[in-house]
Formats: structure tokens, sequence, C-alpha cells
């Protein structure tokens, strides 16, 4: 299947020069699904709805301060191969070309809404992401900013000093926030007023209560309920309670769910891969294999590195963190870490990684001397 129905030529074409004020009354007016932005005539960057809308900067601003890169796609492509281009791009849009003439754009939910009914061979429980950054109900807005930033996260399941599930916060309820008190108490200078929001507690703005799923759903449930709900991702609870946190599922997780290949080669897919420097996807593949390697029971089904790039530098080098997640036979297994380039922070990541596989192997290993040692008692 490839994403030739799926592309669609309903866009809007904007300079890199236009100003916002400008692009928001066009989008207002026409509704298209997403904005193609050019540079001298070349393609340039996307913007899409959600980044117009909900931009606080403002109208005098040029499109090319709020456009994000995308890759191009070509409108016969494998639909496979463009879910991964759009997870690895970072992105929810890209421009879809015919030849050198651009055809259009397509975006995730584009791709999801075309493959929805094939997703009743995958359980959430393949796909979901165990290893949750949370955040307590008593914390401070601007403590949950800074751990969204910290982990490169666009959503914070909201917790009572039990760790019981309270509510959801996403980046998009604190710019929601921020937007509407924008508009009611004008845009001059608010840094106090900004401030004041810093210092709310997070239930304040939090979304309650929360849409679950549960790991024995069909993805293709899961996914129809984001549609009817408008939303990206979904708190995992388990199947005897809606209290405790599991993890998370989002529309990524489902669209690098996708890519999984059944090759001998272990499938990596890598997130921000513009972000890679030295290191190539060979090198990657490479290491991560030699690390798996020495446990040899273990299966990797699928291998996820995403970096993410923080403001701060050194001698012009920005600190990066990297996340690799495997899905593997025996479970999920993590590690990440930070470091001043995409080289030093895989590393970091790669040691903690290699601690949690040699660990998983010695648990497995106490388990089945323990499994020995009752044997023998019982022979007694």
């Amino acid at each position: 299947m490839d994403i030739t129905n799926i592309a669609t030529p309903d866009f809007v074409e904007v300079d890199a020069g236009k100003r916002l004020g400008k692009i928001r009354s066009i989008f207002d007016r026409e509704k298209p699904r997403g904005i193609i932005v050019t540079e001298d005539g070349a393609y340039a960057g996307v913007i899409g709805e959600k980044q117009l809308v909900r931009s606080r900067m403002e109208d005098d601003t040029k499109a090319s301060a709020v456009m994000t890169s995308a890759p191009r796609l070509d409108r016969h492509e494998d639909v496979r191969e463009a879910a991964r281009m759009l997870v690895e791009g970072d992105t929810k849009i890209a421009p879809v070309y015919e030849g050198e003439k651009l055809y259009g754009i397509v975006t995730g939910d584009d791709i999801l809404e075309a493959v929805l009914e094939s997703l009743d061979a995958i359980t959430v429980e393949d796909i979901y992401t165990e290893d949750v950054v949370s955040v307590g109900e008593k914390a401070h807005v601007g403590q949950a900013i800074n751990r969204l930033r910290e982990h490169g996260v666009s959503r914070l399941p909201v917790v009572d000093e039990r760790g019981d599930l309270e509510g959801i916060l996403t980046t998009h309820d604190i710019i929601d926030f921020v937007v509407r008190d924008d508009r009611r108490q004008g845009r001059g200078d608010r840094r106090g007023d900004l401030d004041r929001m810093l210092d709310l507690p997070v239930y304040d703005l939090m979304s309650a209560p929360v849409i679950t799923a549960q790991p024995g759903e069909l993805v293709r449930d899961v996914v129809s309920r984001m549609f009817e709900s408008e939303i990206s991702g979904l708190v995992v609870t388990p199947t005897d309670t809606e209290n405790e946190v599991s993890g998370i599922v989002t529309k990524t997780d489902v669209l690098r769910a996708l890519t999984f290949t059944e090759e001998q080669q272990m499938d990596v897919q890598i997130t921000n891969i513009d972000l890679l420097e030295a290191l190539t996807r060979e090198d990657i593949v490479a290491d991560i294999t030699s690390v798996v390697d020495k446990y040899q029971k273990m299966q990797v089904h699928h291998a996820h590195v995403r970096f993410h790039e923080h403001k701060e530098k050194l001698r012009g080098t920005p600190l990066i963190q990297c996340q690799i997640r495997l899905r593997t036979s025996h479970g999920q297994l993590a590690g990440s870490g930070e470091g001043y380039g995409s080289e030093h922070a895989f590393h970091v990541a790669l040691d903690k990684l290699e601690r949690n596989v040699l660990e998983k192997k010695g648990v497995n290993a106490d388990e089945k001397y323990r499994g020995q040692l009752v044997r023998k008692l019982g022979d007694l």
C-alpha cells in the first residue's frame, strides 16, 4: 500500500517571509490541512494547524520562525516508509512530491485513518511505552514544564501522593491556557502574569478524568478513541484498575509500529536523525547489536533511538539527550543519557542500556538458580 490516495492537495503555500497575521487570516478563511513554506520558490518547511493556532508569536513574526523541517515524500511512497520518515523526522506533516512538482501534504493522522482497519493484528501491549515520566498533582506548572523539556515528551500523567492517576497534563494544555489568558488580558508586558502561571499547581491545568487504554486492547480501537476525543495519546492502565499508570500509548507509537519488520537484521528507527553528526545508522545498529548479543536468548523485535537537543552548548556543541528503547522477547529495555553531541549522548545511553541488559540476564539467571534449588530441596 502506498500514499497515492492518502496524500491530499489541500494545503496553502506561503513564502518564508510571510507574516503570521496574514497566514492566520488565510488559514481561517481556507481551513487547509497544512501549510508549506517556500523560500525563493524552493521548499523550506511546514507549519501545522496546531503550531499556527497555538503560536503566541506576534502577528508580524515571519513564517520562517514558526516552520519546522520535514522530509520530502514521493506521492507513491510505501505507507510504511512514509510512517518511518514522519517518525524519524519528528513531524506530523510532510510535503508530498510527484516528480519535482509539489503535489500536496500527508499527515500522520491521514496515514492512521487509512490503515485503521489493519490495526486489529496488534495490541496496546505490543507497542506502548512502559518507562513513563509523571508529575505530582501538587507540583507547580513550572516544574512540569521543566520535566517535559528534560525528557523530550509532550504529556505527563498526573498522580497523587499514593501514585494513583488523577489527570493528564500536556504541552497543549499549557499553551492553550497561555493563549486564552493572552486574549483575555491583552498582549503588553505580562511577565508577572506568566510568573504566577508557573507557580500554579498542576492540578489547576490538568485534564480529568483521564481517557485510558488497557494492554490487551486492539490498537485499532485505541486509535479510534484518540480520533473521537481529538487527542494524540492515552495513559495505559492495568486491566483490573484505572488508578495505576502502566505506560503511555501515542499515535507516534502506532506509526512506529507500522514500520516493524520480520527481517533478520534488527529494525532500528531513529527520531531526529538530522542531529546525527559522525554517527551513521549502521554504527547505531552495530553497537546495539553488540550489546544485545551479550544475552543470547533475547530477540529484539524493534529498536527506537531518539535524540533531543537542549539549548545548552559547550564550545558550540549542543547538549543532546539520547533515549534507546528495545522491544524484545523478554519485554522492554531502555537506556538514556546526555552528552555534548549525538555521538557522546548515544554512547552514554548505550552504556546504560548495556547495564540494564546485563541486569536482566542476572535476574533471569537468579530465577533459574532459585528454581533448581527449590527442586533439590523438594527431593530431600
